[in-house]
Protein backbone atom coordinates (compact mmCIF):
# COMPACT_ATOMS: atom_id res chain seq x y z
CA UNK A 1 0.00 0.00 0.00
CA UNK A 2 2.60 2.62 0.80
CA UNK A 3 4.45 1.41 -2.37
CA UNK A 4 1.01 2.22 -4.47
CA UNK A 5 1.20 5.66 -2.93
CA UNK A 6 4.29 6.40 -2.45
CA UNK A 7 4.86 6.74 -6.22
CA UNK A 8 2.67 9.70 -6.94
CA UNK A 9 4.74 11.77 -5.04
CA UNK A 10 7.84 11.15 -7.25
CA UNK A 11 6.04 11.26 -11.06
CA UNK A 12 7.17 15.07 -11.76
CA UNK A 13 10.23 13.81 -10.92
CA UNK A 14 10.33 10.48 -12.97
CA UNK A 15 9.00 12.45 -15.94
CA UNK A 16 11.86 14.99 -16.25
CA UNK A 17 14.38 12.22 -15.44
CA UNK A 18 12.56 9.77 -17.93
CA UNK A 19 11.03 12.25 -20.56
CA UNK A 20 7.77 10.68 -19.77
CA UNK A 21 5.11 12.73 -20.85
CA UNK A 22 1.18 12.21 -19.16
CA UNK A 23 0.48 9.29 -20.82
CA UNK A 24 3.67 8.04 -19.48
CA UNK A 25 3.25 8.87 -15.95
CA UNK A 26 -0.07 7.77 -16.25
CA UNK A 27 1.23 3.95 -16.88
CA UNK A 28 3.89 4.02 -13.96
CA UNK A 29 0.97 4.18 -11.58
CA UNK A 30 -1.53 2.33 -13.17
CA UNK A 31 0.94 -0.54 -14.62
CA UNK A 32 0.51 -2.02 -10.87
CA UNK A 33 -3.24 -1.43 -10.01
CA UNK A 34 -4.44 -3.11 -13.76
CA UNK A 35 -2.20 -6.51 -12.73
CA UNK A 36 -2.53 -6.62 -8.88
CA UNK A 37 -6.24 -6.38 -9.52
CA UNK A 38 -6.21 -8.77 -12.15
CA UNK A 39 -4.33 -11.31 -10.30
CA UNK A 40 -5.63 -10.85 -6.78
CA UNK A 41 -7.89 -13.73 -7.16
CA UNK A 42 -5.31 -16.08 -8.64
CA UNK A 43 -2.57 -14.87 -6.05
CA UNK A 44 -5.67 -16.29 -2.79
CA UNK A 45 -6.39 -19.44 -5.04
CA UNK A 46 -2.38 -20.25 -5.09
CA UNK A 47 -2.44 -19.89 -1.70
CA UNK A 48 -5.21 -21.96 -0.65
CA UNK A 49 -3.34 -24.68 -3.04
CA UNK A 50 -0.02 -24.32 -2.24
CA UNK A 51 -0.24 -22.96 1.46
CA UNK A 52 -0.19 -19.11 2.74
CA UNK A 53 3.27 -18.46 4.30
CA UNK A 54 4.51 -20.03 1.52
CA UNK A 55 2.99 -17.74 -1.32
CA UNK A 56 3.70 -14.76 0.92
CA UNK A 57 7.24 -15.38 1.16
CA UNK A 58 7.60 -15.78 -2.46
CA UNK A 59 5.00 -12.34 -2.47
CA UNK A 60 8.06 -10.75 -0.23
CA UNK A 61 11.09 -11.70 -1.68
CA UNK A 62 9.47 -11.19 -5.39
CA UNK A 63 8.85 -7.38 -4.51
CA UNK A 64 11.54 -6.47 -3.11
CA UNK A 65 13.37 -8.42 -5.73
CA UNK A 66 11.58 -5.93 -8.40
CA UNK A 67 11.95 -3.19 -6.31
CA UNK A 68 15.30 -3.41 -7.09
CA UNK A 69 14.85 -3.45 -10.77
CA UNK A 70 12.67 -0.22 -10.74
CA UNK A 71 15.17 1.67 -8.96
CA UNK A 72 17.72 0.90 -12.14
CA UNK A 73 15.15 1.17 -14.54
CA UNK A 74 16.93 4.11 -16.87
CA UNK A 75 13.87 3.88 -19.60
CA UNK A 76 10.29 4.37 -19.45
CA UNK A 77 9.39 1.04 -20.90
CA UNK A 78 11.62 -0.68 -18.51
CA UNK A 79 9.61 1.31 -15.39
CA UNK A 80 6.39 0.38 -15.65
CA UNK A 81 7.49 -2.98 -16.64
CA UNK A 82 8.76 -3.60 -13.14
CA UNK A 83 5.54 -1.77 -11.64
CA UNK A 84 3.70 -4.50 -13.53
CA UNK A 85 6.06 -6.63 -11.94
CA UNK A 86 5.03 -5.31 -8.91
CA UNK A 87 1.55 -5.59 -8.74
CA UNK A 88 1.99 -9.65 -9.69
CA UNK A 89 3.99 -9.78 -6.47
CA UNK A 90 1.58 -7.92 -4.54
CA UNK A 91 -1.24 -10.37 -5.60
CA UNK A 92 0.57 -12.90 -3.61
CA UNK A 93 1.32 -11.05 -1.07
CA UNK A 94 -2.30 -9.74 -0.26
CA UNK A 95 -4.36 -12.17 -0.26
CA UNK A 96 -2.26 -14.62 2.11
CA UNK A 97 -2.06 -11.79 4.96
CA UNK A 98 -5.44 -11.59 5.47
CA UNK A 99 -5.84 -15.69 5.47
CA UNK A 100 -3.34 -16.31 7.46
CA UNK A 101 -4.71 -14.14 10.12
CA UNK A 102 -8.60 -15.65 9.39
CA UNK A 103 -6.68 -19.33 10.18
CA UNK A 104 -4.60 -17.88 13.15
CA UNK A 105 -7.03 -16.19 15.34
CA UNK A 106 -10.09 -18.56 15.65
CA UNK A 107 -12.06 -16.82 18.68
CA UNK A 108 -14.26 -14.43 17.59
CA UNK A 109 -13.04 -11.46 19.62
CA UNK A 110 -9.24 -12.05 18.75
CA UNK A 111 -10.07 -12.11 15.33
CA UNK A 112 -12.17 -8.68 15.75
CA UNK A 113 -8.95 -7.20 17.13
CA UNK A 114 -6.54 -8.95 14.26
CA UNK A 115 -8.77 -7.96 11.88
CA UNK A 116 -9.24 -4.14 12.90
CA UNK A 117 -5.19 -3.81 13.33
CA UNK A 118 -4.83 -5.02 9.54
CA UNK A 119 -7.75 -2.91 8.51
CA UNK A 120 -5.55 0.11 9.95
CA UNK A 121 -2.64 -0.54 8.76
CA UNK A 122 -3.73 -0.53 5.17
CA UNK A 123 -5.27 3.22 6.22
CA UNK A 124 -2.34 4.29 7.31
CA UNK A 125 0.20 2.98 4.86
CA UNK A 126 -2.45 4.86 2.00
CA UNK A 127 -1.54 8.16 4.16
CA UNK A 128 2.16 7.29 5.01
CA UNK A 129 2.87 6.71 1.37
CA UNK A 130 3.11 10.84 0.44
CA UNK A 131 4.58 11.81 3.61
CA UNK A 132 7.66 9.17 2.74
CA UNK A 133 7.56 9.72 -0.42
CA UNK A 134 7.84 13.51 0.35
CA UNK A 135 10.97 13.08 2.50
CA UNK A 136 12.64 10.87 0.40
CA UNK A 137 12.79 13.06 -2.60
CA UNK A 138 13.89 16.21 -0.60
CA UNK A 139 17.33 14.43 0.06
CA UNK A 140 17.29 11.99 -2.94
CA UNK A 141 16.42 11.05 -6.36
CA UNK A 142 13.13 9.13 -7.55
CA UNK A 143 15.44 5.64 -7.22
CA UNK A 144 14.61 6.14 -3.30
CA UNK A 145 10.90 5.37 -3.49
CA UNK A 146 11.99 1.76 -5.06
CA UNK A 147 14.61 1.39 -2.73
CA UNK A 148 12.72 1.54 0.43
CA UNK A 149 10.98 -1.46 -0.70
CA UNK A 150 14.27 -3.64 0.02
CA UNK A 151 14.27 -2.94 3.77
CA UNK A 152 10.66 -3.00 3.97
CA UNK A 153 10.61 -6.00 2.55
CA UNK A 154 14.17 -7.54 4.72
CA UNK A 155 12.19 -6.66 8.13
CA UNK A 156 8.91 -8.74 6.89
CA UNK A 157 10.46 -11.68 5.61
CA UNK A 158 12.37 -11.55 9.09
CA UNK A 159 8.88 -11.42 10.43
CA UNK A 160 7.16 -13.82 8.92
CA UNK A 161 10.02 -16.44 9.29
CA UNK A 162 10.60 -15.77 12.38
CA UNK A 163 6.52 -15.85 14.04
CA UNK A 164 4.08 -16.96 10.92
CA UNK A 165 3.32 -20.74 11.25
CA UNK A 166 3.11 -22.94 8.15
CA UNK A 167 0.12 -24.44 7.65
CA UNK A 168 -0.59 -27.35 5.75
CA UNK A 169 -3.30 -26.19 2.81
CA UNK A 170 -6.26 -28.17 2.69
CA UNK A 171 -6.92 -30.66 -0.18
CA UNK A 172 -8.03 -29.39 -3.24
CA UNK A 173 -8.84 -30.56 -6.60
CA UNK A 174 -7.08 -30.63 -9.85
CA UNK A 175 -5.98 -26.91 -10.77
CA UNK A 176 -7.84 -24.83 -12.68
CA UNK A 177 -6.58 -23.29 -15.44
CA UNK A 178 -9.38 -22.00 -17.36
CA UNK A 179 -10.74 -20.65 -14.05
CA UNK A 180 -7.96 -18.54 -13.74
CA UNK A 181 -7.70 -17.58 -17.27
CA UNK A 182 -11.37 -16.38 -17.07
CA UNK A 183 -11.12 -14.54 -13.88
CA UNK A 184 -7.64 -12.68 -14.80
CA UNK A 185 -9.06 -11.37 -17.71
CA UNK A 186 -12.25 -10.14 -17.12
CA UNK A 187 -11.06 -8.42 -14.15
CA UNK A 188 -7.86 -6.96 -15.93
CA UNK A 189 -9.58 -5.61 -18.52
CA UNK A 190 -12.61 -4.33 -16.20
CA UNK A 191 -10.37 -2.19 -14.24
CA UNK A 192 -8.45 -1.63 -17.71
CA UNK A 193 -11.42 -0.24 -19.21
CA UNK A 194 -12.36 1.87 -16.04
CA UNK A 195 -9.17 3.67 -16.03
CA UNK A 196 -9.28 4.59 -18.98
CA UNK A 197 -12.85 5.88 -19.65
CA UNK A 198 -11.90 8.91 -18.60
CA UNK A 199 -9.53 9.78 -21.42
CA UNK A 200 -11.78 8.51 -24.22
CA UNK A 201 -15.13 9.28 -22.44
CA UNK A 202 -17.63 7.26 -20.34
CA UNK A 203 -19.57 6.56 -23.46
CA UNK A 204 -17.22 6.10 -26.13
CA UNK A 205 -17.79 2.68 -28.41
CA UNK A 206 -13.94 1.82 -26.53
CA UNK A 207 -15.45 2.25 -23.14
CA UNK A 208 -18.82 0.57 -23.80
CA UNK A 209 -16.86 -2.56 -26.03
CA UNK A 210 -14.30 -3.33 -22.78
CA UNK A 211 -17.40 -2.96 -20.39
CA UNK A 212 -19.16 -5.58 -22.37
CA UNK A 213 -16.45 -7.87 -22.61
CA UNK A 214 -15.35 -7.66 -19.52
CA UNK A 215 -19.01 -8.99 -18.14
CA UNK A 216 -19.18 -11.82 -20.42
CA UNK A 217 -15.53 -12.75 -19.17
CA UNK A 218 -17.03 -12.49 -15.44
CA UNK A 219 -20.06 -14.43 -16.21
CA UNK A 220 -18.18 -16.83 -18.03
CA UNK A 221 -16.12 -17.57 -15.08
CA UNK A 222 -19.18 -17.36 -12.56
CA UNK A 223 -20.76 -20.59 -14.53
CA UNK A 224 -17.31 -22.44 -14.63
CA UNK A 225 -17.94 -21.80 -10.94
CA UNK A 226 -20.88 -23.00 -11.07
CA UNK A 227 -20.03 -26.30 -12.67
CA UNK A 228 -16.55 -27.56 -11.43
CA UNK A 229 -16.09 -29.52 -8.50
CA UNK A 230 -14.05 -27.57 -6.33
CA UNK A 231 -14.35 -24.17 -7.54
CA UNK A 232 -11.60 -21.57 -6.90
CA UNK A 233 -14.37 -19.01 -5.32
CA UNK A 234 -17.93 -20.35 -4.94
CA UNK A 235 -19.90 -17.79 -6.44
CA UNK A 236 -22.73 -18.85 -4.65
CA UNK A 237 -21.47 -16.96 -1.43
CA UNK A 238 -22.49 -13.91 -3.35
CA UNK A 239 -26.67 -14.67 -2.74
CA UNK A 240 -25.89 -14.19 0.84
CA UNK A 241 -27.29 -10.70 1.40
CA UNK A 242 -24.69 -9.75 4.08
CA UNK A 243 -21.56 -11.52 2.43
CA UNK A 244 -22.76 -9.54 -1.14
CA UNK A 245 -23.44 -6.19 1.13
CA UNK A 246 -19.70 -5.71 3.15
CA UNK A 247 -18.19 -6.50 -0.54
CA UNK A 248 -20.23 -3.30 -1.60
CA UNK A 249 -19.74 -1.54 1.37
CA UNK A 250 -15.86 -1.96 1.45
CA UNK A 251 -15.63 -1.24 -2.82
CA UNK A 252 -17.85 2.49 -1.87
CA UNK A 253 -15.40 3.33 1.20
CA UNK A 254 -12.42 2.88 -0.70
CA UNK A 255 -14.09 4.57 -4.00
CA UNK A 256 -14.39 7.48 -1.57
CA UNK A 257 -10.83 7.24 0.26
CA UNK A 258 -9.27 7.09 -2.70
CA UNK A 259 -11.33 9.31 -4.77
CA UNK A 260 -10.58 12.42 -1.90
CA UNK A 261 -6.68 11.76 -1.96
CA UNK A 262 -7.15 12.25 -5.39
CA UNK A 263 -8.85 15.56 -5.35
CA UNK A 264 -7.08 16.47 -1.97
CA UNK A 265 -3.50 16.25 -3.11
CA UNK A 266 -4.30 18.65 -6.19
CA UNK A 267 -5.73 21.26 -3.43
CA UNK A 268 -3.29 21.44 -1.10
CA UNK A 269 -0.58 21.40 -4.00
CA UNK A 270 -2.22 23.77 -6.93
CA UNK A 271 -5.00 26.05 -4.00
CA UNK A 272 -2.78 26.05 -0.83
CA UNK A 273 0.75 25.82 -2.46
CA UNK A 274 1.89 23.24 -0.04
CA UNK A 275 4.75 21.42 -1.48
CA UNK A 276 4.85 17.45 -1.51
CA UNK A 277 6.37 16.81 1.85
CA UNK A 278 3.97 19.49 3.40
CA UNK A 279 0.90 18.22 1.66
CA UNK A 280 2.14 14.65 2.83
CA UNK A 281 2.18 15.64 6.21
CA UNK A 282 -1.34 17.48 6.25
CA UNK A 283 -3.07 13.87 5.67
CA UNK A 284 -1.14 12.46 8.63
CA UNK A 285 -4.25 12.93 10.69
CA UNK A 286 -6.32 10.42 8.84
CA UNK A 287 -3.62 8.09 9.38
CA UNK A 288 -3.64 8.70 13.01
CA UNK A 289 -7.31 8.39 13.39
CA UNK A 290 -7.72 5.49 11.17
CA UNK A 291 -4.91 3.41 13.43
CA UNK A 292 -6.83 4.34 16.59
CA UNK A 293 -10.65 3.46 15.48
CA UNK A 294 -10.14 0.62 13.22
CA UNK A 295 -9.58 -1.74 16.41
CA UNK A 296 -12.54 0.52 18.01
CA UNK A 297 -14.95 -0.48 15.44
CA UNK A 298 -14.35 -4.05 15.92
CA UNK A 299 -15.34 -3.88 19.40
CA UNK A 300 -18.42 -2.11 18.69
CA UNK A 301 -19.00 -4.49 15.78
CA UNK A 302 -18.88 -6.86 18.86
CA UNK A 303 -20.91 -5.74 20.74
CA UNK A 304 -23.74 -3.86 18.39
CA UNK A 305 -23.46 -5.89 15.67
CA UNK A 306 -22.28 -4.55 12.07
CA UNK A 307 -25.36 -3.08 10.82
CA UNK A 308 -24.92 -0.13 13.05
CA UNK A 309 -20.90 0.29 13.10
CA UNK A 310 -21.07 0.20 9.03
CA UNK A 311 -23.89 2.55 8.79
CA UNK A 312 -22.83 4.93 11.14
CA UNK A 313 -19.02 4.37 9.20
CA UNK A 314 -20.72 5.37 5.84
CA UNK A 315 -23.08 8.55 7.06
CA UNK A 316 -19.58 9.96 8.79
CA UNK A 317 -17.89 9.31 5.34
CA UNK A 318 -20.49 11.29 3.48
CA UNK A 319 -20.60 13.67 6.21
CA UNK A 320 -16.91 14.38 5.76
CA UNK A 321 -17.49 14.75 2.04
CA UNK A 322 -20.21 17.25 2.62
CA UNK A 323 -17.79 19.54 4.88
CA UNK A 324 -16.13 20.20 1.85
CA UNK A 325 -18.05 21.28 0.34
CA UNK A 326 -17.94 24.80 2.66
CA UNK A 327 -13.77 24.77 0.97
CA UNK A 328 -12.99 27.61 -0.93
CA UNK A 329 -9.47 28.67 -2.22
CA UNK A 330 -9.16 30.27 1.39
CA UNK A 331 -10.56 27.85 3.92
CA UNK A 332 -8.03 27.41 6.37
CA UNK A 333 -6.51 23.41 7.10
CA UNK A 334 -6.83 23.66 10.22
CA UNK A 335 -10.78 25.23 10.28
CA UNK A 336 -11.65 23.19 7.72
CA UNK A 337 -10.38 20.41 6.19
CA UNK A 338 -8.68 18.56 9.14
CA UNK A 339 -12.46 17.81 10.83
CA UNK A 340 -13.32 16.75 7.21
CA UNK A 341 -10.36 14.32 7.23
CA UNK A 342 -11.27 13.00 10.70
CA UNK A 343 -14.90 12.18 9.36
CA UNK A 344 -13.95 10.43 6.70
CA UNK A 345 -11.23 7.88 8.20
CA UNK A 346 -13.19 7.28 11.25
CA UNK A 347 -16.07 6.31 8.86
CA UNK A 348 -13.54 4.33 6.09
CA UNK A 349 -12.39 2.38 9.93
CA UNK A 350 -16.06 1.95 10.89
CA UNK A 351 -16.79 0.19 7.40
CA UNK A 352 -13.31 -1.74 6.64
CA UNK A 353 -12.82 -3.82 9.32
CA UNK A 354 -16.19 -5.11 10.09
CA UNK A 355 -17.01 -6.03 6.23
CA UNK A 356 -14.46 -7.80 6.35
CA UNK A 357 -14.99 -10.05 9.08
CA UNK A 358 -18.40 -10.47 7.52
CA UNK A 359 -16.88 -11.66 4.13
CA UNK A 360 -14.25 -13.65 5.80
CA UNK A 361 -16.50 -15.44 8.10
CA UNK A 362 -18.87 -16.53 5.54
CA UNK A 363 -15.81 -18.55 3.67
CA UNK A 364 -15.12 -21.85 3.83
CA UNK A 365 -11.45 -23.05 5.76
CA UNK A 366 -10.04 -24.20 2.32
CA UNK A 367 -11.43 -20.79 0.24
CA UNK A 368 -9.53 -18.00 2.68
CA UNK A 369 -7.40 -17.30 0.58
CA UNK A 370 -9.44 -16.76 -2.66
CA UNK A 371 -12.33 -15.11 -0.29
CA UNK A 372 -9.56 -12.65 0.91
CA UNK A 373 -8.81 -11.91 -3.05
CA UNK A 374 -12.30 -10.92 -3.33
CA UNK A 375 -11.94 -8.89 -0.06
CA UNK A 376 -8.68 -7.19 -1.73
CA UNK A 377 -10.39 -7.00 -5.11
CA UNK A 378 -13.21 -4.60 -3.82
CA UNK A 379 -10.82 -2.47 -2.53
CA UNK A 380 -8.62 -2.14 -5.53
CA UNK A 381 -11.78 -1.54 -7.91
CA UNK A 382 -13.70 1.03 -5.54
CA UNK A 383 -10.21 2.86 -5.38
CA UNK A 384 -9.78 2.59 -9.16
CA UNK A 385 -13.40 4.15 -9.80
CA UNK A 386 -13.41 6.28 -7.02
CA UNK A 387 -10.44 8.29 -9.10
CA UNK A 388 -12.03 7.35 -12.16
CA UNK A 389 -15.46 8.87 -11.30
CA UNK A 390 -14.46 11.91 -9.04
CA UNK A 391 -10.95 12.72 -11.63
CA UNK A 392 -13.72 12.71 -14.38
CA UNK A 393 -16.43 14.93 -12.91
CA UNK A 394 -13.42 17.61 -11.39
CA UNK A 395 -11.87 17.38 -14.84
CA UNK A 396 -14.64 18.21 -17.02
CA UNK A 397 -15.73 20.76 -14.78
CA UNK A 398 -12.69 22.65 -14.77
CA UNK A 399 -11.66 21.84 -18.42
CA UNK A 400 -15.00 23.93 -19.43
CA UNK A 401 -14.89 26.47 -16.80
CA UNK A 402 -11.02 27.47 -16.72
CA UNK A 403 -11.32 28.01 -20.77
CA UNK A 404 -14.21 29.89 -20.51
CA UNK A 405 -12.64 31.97 -17.78
CA UNK A 406 -9.76 32.50 -19.31
CA UNK A 407 -11.05 33.58 -22.81
CA UNK A 408 -12.97 36.08 -20.96
CA UNK A 409 -10.14 38.12 -19.79
CA UNK A 410 -8.52 37.83 -22.92
CA UNK A 411 -6.05 34.64 -22.26
CA UNK A 412 -4.80 33.93 -25.70
CA UNK A 413 -5.55 30.87 -27.09
CA UNK A 414 -2.20 28.81 -27.17
CA UNK A 415 -1.96 29.91 -22.82
CA UNK A 416 -5.65 28.59 -22.39
CA UNK A 417 -4.97 25.46 -24.21
CA UNK A 418 -1.94 24.70 -21.38
CA UNK A 419 -4.22 25.60 -18.81
CA UNK A 420 -7.10 23.41 -19.40
CA UNK A 421 -4.53 20.24 -19.45
CA UNK A 422 -4.65 20.28 -15.49
CA UNK A 423 -4.51 22.97 -12.58
CA UNK A 424 -1.11 22.30 -11.91
CA UNK A 425 -0.73 23.66 -15.58
CA UNK A 426 -2.83 26.29 -15.43
CA UNK A 427 -0.76 27.20 -12.08
CA UNK A 428 2.52 27.27 -14.08
CA UNK A 429 0.93 29.25 -16.46
CA UNK A 430 -0.21 32.08 -14.15
CA UNK A 431 3.87 31.69 -12.28
CA UNK A 432 4.75 32.52 -15.67
CA UNK A 433 2.30 35.35 -16.56
CA UNK A 434 3.96 38.66 -17.06
CA UNK A 435 2.94 41.62 -14.89
CA UNK A 436 -0.30 41.92 -13.04
CA UNK A 437 -2.37 38.99 -15.11
CA UNK A 438 -0.64 36.31 -13.55
CA UNK A 439 -2.64 36.62 -9.94
CA UNK A 440 -5.91 36.99 -12.41
CA UNK A 441 -5.03 33.94 -14.21
CA UNK A 442 -4.39 32.02 -10.89
CA UNK A 443 -7.22 33.73 -9.29
CA UNK A 444 -9.41 31.89 -12.58
CA UNK A 445 -7.51 28.42 -11.84
CA UNK A 446 -8.43 28.60 -8.35
CA UNK A 447 -11.51 29.42 -8.22
CA UNK A 448 -13.01 27.05 -11.40
CA UNK A 449 -10.51 24.37 -9.64
CA UNK A 450 -12.60 24.56 -6.33
CA UNK A 451 -16.04 24.86 -8.32
CA UNK A 452 -15.08 21.49 -9.90
CA UNK A 453 -13.95 20.50 -6.55
CA UNK A 454 -17.50 20.75 -5.13
CA UNK A 455 -19.11 18.88 -8.33
CA UNK A 456 -17.04 15.63 -7.42
CA UNK A 457 -17.60 16.21 -4.18
CA UNK A 458 -21.42 15.87 -4.24
CA UNK A 459 -20.88 12.43 -5.94
CA UNK A 460 -18.93 11.39 -3.23
CA UNK A 461 -21.65 12.78 -0.89
CA UNK A 462 -24.47 10.87 -2.41
CA UNK A 463 -22.49 7.57 -2.75
CA UNK A 464 -21.49 7.40 0.67
CA UNK A 465 -24.90 8.51 1.98
CA UNK A 466 -26.22 5.70 0.15
CA UNK A 467 -24.76 3.33 1.42
CA UNK A 468 -25.34 4.24 4.94
CA UNK A 469 -29.09 3.70 3.59
CA UNK A 470 -28.41 0.34 2.10
CA UNK A 471 -26.27 -1.05 5.41
CA UNK A 472 -29.10 -0.05 7.50
CA UNK A 473 -31.31 -2.28 4.93
CA UNK A 474 -29.46 -5.29 4.30
CA UNK A 475 -26.88 -5.90 7.09
CA UNK A 476 -30.10 -6.77 9.28
CA UNK A 477 -29.63 -10.31 11.09
CA UNK A 478 -31.43 -13.04 9.05
CA UNK A 479 -34.00 -15.35 10.68
CA UNK A 480 -31.91 -17.58 13.17
CA UNK A 481 -32.25 -20.89 14.26
CA UNK A 482 -30.74 -22.09 16.86
CA UNK A 483 -26.57 -21.42 17.44
CA UNK A 484 -25.32 -24.71 16.97
CA UNK A 485 -27.37 -24.91 13.38
CA UNK A 486 -26.93 -21.68 12.28
CA UNK A 487 -22.85 -22.15 13.15
CA UNK A 488 -22.98 -25.43 10.83
CA UNK A 489 -24.64 -23.66 7.87
CA UNK A 490 -22.18 -20.86 8.08
CA UNK A 491 -18.53 -22.22 8.41
CA UNK A 492 -19.98 -25.71 6.12
CA UNK A 493 -19.30 -28.31 8.67
CA UNK A 494 -22.46 -30.25 7.17
CA UNK A 495 -21.00 -30.11 3.72
CA UNK A 496 -17.95 -32.61 5.61
CA UNK A 497 -15.31 -29.86 5.55
CA UNK A 498 -12.35 -30.44 7.91
CA UNK A 499 -11.96 -27.56 10.24
CA UNK A 500 -14.10 -24.58 11.60
CA UNK A 501 -12.90 -21.40 12.44
CA UNK A 502 -14.07 -18.21 13.93
CA UNK A 503 -16.03 -20.12 16.61
CA UNK A 504 -17.21 -18.19 19.81
CA UNK A 505 -16.30 -19.57 22.98
CA UNK A 506 -19.61 -18.80 24.15
CA UNK A 507 -21.10 -20.83 21.60
CA UNK A 508 -18.94 -24.45 21.75
CA UNK A 509 -20.65 -23.95 25.84
CA UNK A 510 -23.78 -23.67 24.85
CA UNK A 511 -25.70 -26.82 25.30
CA UNK A 512 -25.92 -27.94 21.50
CA UNK A 513 -22.33 -28.50 21.14
CA UNK A 514 -21.06 -27.66 24.95
CA UNK A 515 -19.36 -31.44 24.71
CA UNK A 516 -17.31 -30.88 21.72
CA UNK A 517 -14.13 -30.48 22.36
CA UNK A 518 -10.90 -28.24 20.65
CA UNK A 519 -8.13 -30.22 18.91
CA UNK A 520 -4.86 -28.33 19.40
CA UNK A 521 -4.69 -26.79 16.27
CA UNK A 522 -8.21 -25.14 16.60
CA UNK A 523 -10.08 -27.48 15.15
CA UNK A 524 -13.39 -28.52 16.02
CA UNK A 525 -13.35 -32.49 16.94
CA UNK A 526 -15.12 -35.04 15.15
CA UNK A 527 -18.25 -35.27 17.03
CA UNK A 528 -19.35 -31.73 15.65
CA UNK A 529 -18.17 -32.78 11.83
CA UNK A 530 -20.49 -36.21 12.46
Amino acid sequence: MVDNTIVNVALPSLGRSLDAGVSGLQWIVDAYTLVFAGLLLTGGYLGDRFGHRRILVLGIVGFAGVSVLAASSSTLGQLIAARGGLGLFAALVFPATLAIITTMFVGAAERATAVGIWAAASGVAVAIGPVLGGALLEHYSWESVFWVNVPFGAVALAAVLLVVPSVAPHAVSRFDWLGLILSAAGLGLLIYTVIEAPHVGWIAARTLLGLAVSMILLACFVRRQKVVDHPILDVRLFANRRFATAAVMISVAFFALFGFIFLITQYFQAVKGYGTLESGLRTLPFAVVMALLSPVAMWLSQRFGPRAVVSVGAFAMSGGFALVELASRFSGYWELIVWAMVLMAGGLAFISGPCTQLVMDSLKPEQVGAGSAVNDTTREFGGTLGVAVLGSILTSAYVAGVGERLSGIGVPDSVREVAERSVMAGVSVADQAPGGSGEVIRTAVHTVFVDGLHDAVWAAVAVTAAAGVAAIALLREGPRSDAGSELLDRRGVESGHDGVTGIDDEVLAGDGVGTVGRQPDGRIGDRLRR
